[in-house]
């Protein structure tokens, strides 16, 4: 049943009396932008609003349109005021788009849209109101950053992130792509050029290529190049560019100096000859070549004068024209010049004057000791050491060999620079003073080997094991004695000694011969005493003697030079006479001769 009239009017009533003032503005720019989009002029009025948002956003629309098509771009939309500015965006970057109802695309209002929907072939016609979406992108009122774009949906608004391209791209599925400007027929090349495209941008190329040296003028004509005025120095200093058809060529400059001049590179100007560096100077030896305007002049080199008969420089002897004064020492001519030098024993000094004392002694030259003196050097030897005819060497002094008297009391030993004094290899220990021996007592310090029941006597280098046993019908009566018991009848009793006494004598081999070793004697004597003194056992090589010194004192005595090292045992005999009666005693001596 179709929609009454009546109840359309009062539909329509209430619309326009709601939506006009806002609505319907949205309407009218949807139209404005299909119009653009449609390629239709912009013009239209609303009666029922009274202002014109159909023709100012188809004008906008079409902008946006006509930027995207060039390739240049969307930028421009951010100088443009509301809603100018979001339609000429829309357009630019969206293209060619219906209309696709008011829920959508009226976004650009704020204010409600209402759209009336017609049912048919129902039983009964309705009109239904709806109220239309809310643009946050248009009331501000969306979360969006500055670097991003607010696009406006059903019920709400998405953010998505601005992409601004460079000239020569535009923006597609987010993305900047180039511009095809020769495809587009956007490029501005004239005729005879053809369009290349390139990123971002085009070249223009001559459709026909021209010989070297030549170019292509706007009517595609190929003309001669003047490379004289178009090419920056065409020709090295000195030359003229002289311009030919397709080429050039470079002509020397011509220029004329007078004598000892010549053009400069450039040939612009005339510069001096210098005969002097470049050798075609005349000048003699012994000259010196000083360069002149357009000329040279010889002069003599210092240390020479010229002589003006023979017509050349002569050498001057500056140590005859100035004896004494020019060096400390001995002066030298050379060509041109003097030298000092020195003698023996001096070097020259820093000055090349004077002459400083040479220390020969840092060179070592003495075997020893080395003092420097002035001019030269003397050399000496350390203690022990004599200096040898060559006045360097130094030679060990034997002193063991050259002394007068005796240095050591055993051995001298010579060392390098000295001597020292030894001692037998056993038995002696050095002296403190370092040149006397002195006997080790073994038998002190328990240094020897023998047995408890021997007794240890020492000697000069050593030491003895001695045993002392007394005969049968004696006894012992001390370390060193034995006393007669008894003898069988009284013949034995004068033959037999009364006592045994045991001694040890110990003498070195260099003893001066006759020495009395032991004398012998009763204790106490007595008046009228007389004794007899023998040796009966132990001098079978004759080496000791007996004497008697007076009536009751006797001595023996060693009168024969041992040479060697030896040990004796000699039994001396004493019979006294007291009384009428005579008595025997023995003393049973030890002598060791050791060395010196």
């Amino acid at each position: 049943m179709p929609v009454k009239t009546e109840d359309l009017n009062s539909v329509c009533g209430v619309v326009q009396k709601q939506c006009c003032s806002g609505a319907l503005r949205g309407i009218r720019c949807q139209a404005g932008m299909n119009a653009a989009r449609a390629g239709h002029a912009c013009e239209g009025n609303s009666p029922l609003c009274g202002e014109d948002s159909q023709m100012d956003c188809c004008n906008c629309c079409a902008l946006g349109l006509r930027l995207r098509r060039e390739g240049k771009g969307c930028e421009v939309h951010q100088h443009l005021s509301y809603p100018c500015g979001h339609v000429f965006l829309t357009c630019c970057e969206e293209g060619e788009e219906g209309f696709f109802g008011c829920t959508v695309t009226l976004h650009l209002w704020p204010w409600l849209c209402v759209r009336m929907l017609h049912f048919g072939a129902q039983e009964n016609n309705a009109v239904i109101l709806l109220f239309a979406d809310v643009n946050e992108c248009v009331t501000n009122t969306h979360t969006c950053q500055a670097n991003e774009r607010c696009v406006n949906t059903v019920g709400g608004f998405v953010c998505e992130r601005q992409i601004l391209c460079s000239s020569g791209y535009q923006l597609s599925n987010g993305v900047c792509e180039d511009i095809d400007e020769c495809v587009m027929r956007t490029h501005n090349c004239g005729m005879g050029f053809q369009c290349q495209n390139t990123d971002g941008s085009f070249t223009c190329n001559l459709k026909q290529r021209c010989l070297t040296g030549f170019t292509q003028d706007s009517h595609g004509n190929c003309i001669d190049i003047d490379e004289c005025s178009s090419v920056s120095e065409p020709c090295s200093t000195g030359f003229n560019c002289i311009n030919t058809v397709g080429s050039y060529t470079c002509q020397r400059k011509i220029i004329m100096c007078s004598r000892g001049y010549h053009s400069s590179p450039d040939g612009a100007r005339c510069i001096d000859v210098d005969e002097c560096q470049m050798g075609t100077h005349r000048c003699g030896e012994g000259q010196i070549c000083h360069n002149l305007p357009g000329s040279y002049r010889c002069d003599c080199q210092t240390g020479y004068q010229y002589d003006a008969i023979r017509q050349l420089c002569v050498d001057v002897n500056e140590c005859w024209r100035y004896p004494g004064r020019l060096c400390a020492q001995t002066c030298d001519n050379t060509p041109g010049s003097y030298q000092c030098s020195c003698t023996t024993g001096f070097s020259l000094a820093f000055d090349g004057k004077n002459c400083e004392d040479v220390n020969e002694c840092d060179n070592n030259p003495c075997g020893q000791e080395c003092a420097n003196i002035y001019g030269s050097y003397q050399c000496y030897c350390r203690m022990g050491y004599y200096l040898k005819e060559d006045g360097h060497t130094c030679e060990d002094i034997d002193e063991c060999s050259q002394s007068i008297g005796n240095l050591c009391a055993f051995q001298c030993v010579n060392v390098p620079g000295s001597y020292k004094c030894a001692c037998p290899p056993h038995g002696y220990s050095m002296s403190p003073n370092g040149r006397t021996c002195q006997d080790i007592d073994e038998c002190a310090i328990g240094s020897h080997n023998c047995s408890a029941s021997q007794t240890c006597f020492n000697i000069q280098g050593g030491f003895r094991c001695l045993s002392f046993a007394c005969p049968d019908n004696y006894r012992r009566v001390s370390d060193t004695r034995c006393e007669r018991v008894s003898c069988p009848n009284f013949q034995q009793c004068q033959t037999m000694p009364l006592r045994i006494t045991y001694y040890q004598l110990s003498f070195q081999t260099n003893i001066v011969i006759p020495a009395q070793i032991f004398r012998i004697g009763p204790s106490p004597a007595y008046s009228g005493d007389n004794i007899i003194i023998s040796i009966p056992r132990g001098n079978e090589e004759g080496y000791f003697s007996t004497r008697k010194l007076n009536s009751f004192t006797g001595a023996v005595y060693l009168h024969r030079q041992v040479r060697e090292p030896r040990d004796f045992l000699i039994d001396v005999e004493m019979k006294l006479l007291r009384q009428g009666t005579f008595t025997t005693f023995l003393a049973r001596i030890y002598v060791f001769i050791t060395l010196r």
